[in-house]
Protein backbone atom coordinates (compact mmCIF):
# COMPACT_ATOMS: atom_id res chain seq x y z
CA UNK A 1 0.00 0.00 0.00
CA UNK A 2 1.60 3.35 -0.76
CA UNK A 3 1.68 6.68 0.91
CA UNK A 4 0.49 9.74 0.63
CA UNK A 5 3.98 10.70 0.24
CA UNK A 6 4.93 8.22 -2.26
CA UNK A 7 1.44 8.82 -4.09
CA UNK A 8 1.97 12.67 -4.73
CA UNK A 9 5.51 12.05 -5.58
CA UNK A 10 4.87 9.46 -8.38
CA UNK A 11 1.93 11.71 -9.51
CA UNK A 12 4.82 14.73 -10.02
CA UNK A 13 6.70 12.07 -11.74
CA UNK A 14 4.17 11.47 -13.87
CA UNK A 15 3.60 15.18 -14.62
CA UNK A 16 7.09 15.88 -15.17
CA UNK A 17 7.15 12.79 -17.78
CA UNK A 18 4.27 14.08 -19.33
CA UNK A 19 5.78 18.08 -19.54
CA UNK A 20 3.25 19.08 -17.71
CA UNK A 21 3.48 22.36 -15.63
CA UNK A 22 2.30 22.18 -12.16
CA UNK A 23 2.52 23.42 -9.02
CA UNK A 24 1.87 21.73 -5.01
CA UNK A 25 -0.96 24.67 -3.92
CA UNK A 26 -3.78 24.18 -1.32
CA UNK A 27 -3.06 22.71 2.28
CA UNK A 28 -0.35 20.84 1.49
CA UNK A 29 1.34 23.87 -0.15
CA UNK A 30 0.37 26.01 2.93
CA UNK A 31 2.78 22.90 5.16
CA UNK A 32 5.71 22.92 3.35
CA UNK A 33 5.89 26.69 4.06
CA UNK A 34 4.12 27.13 7.22
CA UNK A 35 3.55 24.74 10.09
CA UNK A 36 3.04 20.99 8.88
CA UNK A 37 -0.60 19.14 9.51
CA UNK A 38 -1.91 15.74 8.59
CA UNK A 39 -4.19 16.29 5.33
CA UNK A 40 -6.09 14.29 2.62
CA UNK A 41 -5.84 17.07 0.20
CA UNK A 42 -3.45 16.90 -2.10
CA UNK A 43 -4.12 20.11 -4.40
CA UNK A 44 -2.31 20.51 -7.88
CA UNK A 45 -2.65 23.52 -10.01
CA UNK A 46 -1.58 22.11 -13.53
CA UNK A 47 -1.49 23.99 -17.07
CA UNK A 48 -1.11 21.65 -19.48
CA UNK A 49 -1.64 21.63 -23.64
CA UNK A 50 -4.17 18.91 -24.92
CA UNK A 51 -1.63 17.13 -26.06
CA UNK A 52 0.12 17.27 -22.67
CA UNK A 53 -2.66 16.25 -20.77
CA UNK A 54 -3.58 13.39 -23.09
CA UNK A 55 -0.10 11.97 -22.40
CA UNK A 56 0.08 12.46 -18.87
CA UNK A 57 -4.14 10.50 -18.60
CA UNK A 58 -1.80 7.82 -20.70
CA UNK A 59 0.84 7.32 -18.26
CA UNK A 60 -2.22 6.91 -15.33
CA UNK A 61 -3.72 3.97 -17.05
CA UNK A 62 -1.96 1.45 -14.73
CA UNK A 63 -2.43 1.81 -10.99
CA UNK A 64 -4.73 5.18 -10.45
CA UNK A 65 -8.79 5.68 -11.69
CA UNK A 66 -9.30 8.88 -13.53
CA UNK A 67 -12.08 9.81 -15.86
CA UNK A 68 -10.71 10.52 -19.34
CA UNK A 69 -13.76 12.29 -20.31
CA UNK A 70 -14.31 14.52 -17.07
CA UNK A 71 -10.52 15.18 -17.29
CA UNK A 72 -11.29 16.90 -20.66
CA UNK A 73 -14.24 18.27 -20.02
CA UNK A 74 -12.09 20.14 -17.01
CA UNK A 75 -9.54 21.49 -19.07
CA UNK A 76 -12.20 23.04 -21.64
CA UNK A 77 -13.65 24.64 -18.44
CA UNK A 78 -10.55 25.40 -16.80
CA UNK A 79 -12.19 23.77 -13.75
CA UNK A 80 -10.55 20.30 -12.16
CA UNK A 81 -11.02 16.61 -11.92
CA UNK A 82 -9.39 13.97 -9.80
CA UNK A 83 -7.27 10.80 -9.58
CA UNK A 84 -7.60 8.15 -7.20
CA UNK A 85 -4.11 5.59 -6.13
CA UNK A 86 -6.17 1.90 -6.62
CA UNK A 87 -2.75 0.88 -3.85
CA UNK A 88 -3.80 3.32 -1.33
CA UNK A 89 -6.93 4.99 -2.20
CA UNK A 90 -5.44 8.47 -2.44
CA UNK A 91 -6.88 10.85 -3.96
CA UNK A 92 -5.64 14.06 -6.05
CA UNK A 93 -7.18 17.16 -7.08
CA UNK A 94 -5.93 18.48 -10.44
CA UNK A 95 -7.05 21.86 -10.62
CA UNK A 96 -6.52 24.00 -14.20
CA UNK A 97 -5.01 27.24 -13.86
CA UNK A 98 -7.73 29.50 -14.19
CA UNK A 99 -7.49 32.45 -17.45
CA UNK A 100 -6.79 35.47 -14.50
CA UNK A 101 -4.45 38.04 -13.79
CA UNK A 102 -3.63 36.53 -10.39
CA UNK A 103 -3.63 33.05 -11.45
CA UNK A 104 -0.96 33.73 -14.01
CA UNK A 105 0.96 35.72 -11.78
CA UNK A 106 0.62 33.11 -9.52
CA UNK A 107 1.98 30.15 -11.21
CA UNK A 108 4.55 32.69 -12.98
CA UNK A 109 6.13 33.03 -9.17
CA UNK A 110 5.88 29.31 -8.10
CA UNK A 111 8.93 28.33 -6.29
CA UNK A 112 11.42 25.29 -6.49
CA UNK A 113 11.18 22.95 -3.12
CA UNK A 114 13.44 20.06 -2.57
CA UNK A 115 10.11 17.82 -0.69
CA UNK A 116 9.61 14.70 -1.15
CA UNK A 117 12.60 13.56 -1.88
CA UNK A 118 12.28 15.49 -4.83
CA UNK A 119 12.47 18.80 -6.63
CA UNK A 120 8.78 20.26 -6.95
CA UNK A 121 7.23 23.36 -7.77
CA UNK A 122 5.23 24.86 -4.66
CA UNK A 123 2.90 28.07 -4.78
CA UNK A 124 5.27 31.14 -3.01
CA UNK A 125 4.30 31.70 0.80
CA UNK A 126 2.36 34.70 -0.58
CA UNK A 127 0.43 33.10 -3.03
CA UNK A 128 -0.24 30.50 -0.87
CA UNK A 129 -1.76 32.73 1.75
CA UNK A 130 -3.53 35.02 -0.58
CA UNK A 131 -5.19 31.96 -2.09
CA UNK A 132 -6.42 30.63 2.01
CA UNK A 133 -7.64 34.11 2.28
CA UNK A 134 -9.69 33.95 -1.16
CA UNK A 135 -11.10 30.29 -0.81
CA UNK A 136 -12.33 32.06 2.67
CA UNK A 137 -14.39 34.61 1.54
CA UNK A 138 -17.90 34.09 2.35
CA UNK A 139 -17.08 31.13 4.40
CA UNK A 140 -15.42 30.74 7.63
CA UNK A 141 -12.64 28.29 7.89
CA UNK A 142 -10.53 28.02 11.11
CA UNK A 143 -8.23 25.47 9.35
CA UNK A 144 -7.55 27.15 6.18
CA UNK A 145 -7.00 30.77 8.31
CA UNK A 146 -4.79 28.59 10.72
CA UNK A 147 -3.11 27.58 7.44
CA UNK A 148 -2.69 31.03 6.35
CA UNK A 149 -0.94 31.97 9.75
CA UNK A 150 1.44 29.53 9.76
CA UNK A 151 2.39 30.60 6.60
CA UNK A 152 2.98 34.18 7.25
CA UNK A 153 4.30 33.44 10.86
CA UNK A 154 7.34 30.78 9.32
CA UNK A 155 8.08 33.27 6.63
CA UNK A 156 8.11 36.31 9.31
CA UNK A 157 10.11 39.33 7.45
CA UNK A 158 10.68 37.28 4.42
CA UNK A 159 7.20 37.97 2.92
CA UNK A 160 6.53 40.70 0.31
CA UNK A 161 4.09 42.98 2.33
CA UNK A 162 3.74 45.01 -1.13
CA UNK A 163 2.83 42.21 -3.32
CA UNK A 164 0.21 40.55 -0.65
CA UNK A 165 -1.43 44.09 -0.07
CA UNK A 166 -1.92 44.81 -3.78
CA UNK A 167 -3.22 41.33 -4.08
CA UNK A 168 -5.10 41.32 -1.78
CA UNK A 169 -6.74 44.25 -2.96
CA UNK A 170 -7.61 42.94 -6.30
CA UNK A 171 -8.66 39.62 -4.68
CA UNK A 172 -10.86 41.93 -1.79
CA UNK A 173 -9.39 40.02 0.69
CA UNK A 174 -7.36 42.60 2.23
CA UNK A 175 -9.41 43.60 5.57
CA UNK A 176 -8.66 39.78 5.72
CA UNK A 177 -5.12 40.01 5.27
CA UNK A 178 -4.56 43.56 7.45
CA UNK A 179 -5.99 40.88 10.36
CA UNK A 180 -3.84 37.91 9.39
CA UNK A 181 -0.34 39.89 9.31
CA UNK A 182 -1.87 42.10 12.82
CA UNK A 183 -2.46 38.65 14.07
CA UNK A 184 1.01 36.93 12.83
CA UNK A 185 3.06 40.16 14.05
CA UNK A 186 1.28 39.85 17.72
CA UNK A 187 1.76 36.19 18.09
CA UNK A 188 5.36 36.57 16.57
CA UNK A 189 6.11 39.67 19.60
CA UNK A 190 5.13 36.81 22.16
CA UNK A 191 7.05 34.25 20.86
CA UNK A 192 10.39 36.43 21.11
CA UNK A 193 9.69 37.81 24.55
CA UNK A 194 11.37 36.42 27.05
CA UNK A 195 9.26 34.76 29.93
CA UNK A 196 9.17 36.79 33.00
CA UNK A 197 9.38 34.67 36.11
Amino acid sequence: MTTQREFLAQVIGLLDEAGVPYMVAGSLGSSFHGHPRATQDADLVIDPTSKQLESFLGLLERGYYVSREAAFEAWHRRTMFNIIDLAGGWKADLIFRKERPFSRQEFQRRQQMDVLGRRLWVASPEDTILSKLEWMKGRASEVQYADALGVALAQGDDLDLEYLRRWAGELGVDNMLARLLLEAAEQAKRNNDPVEG
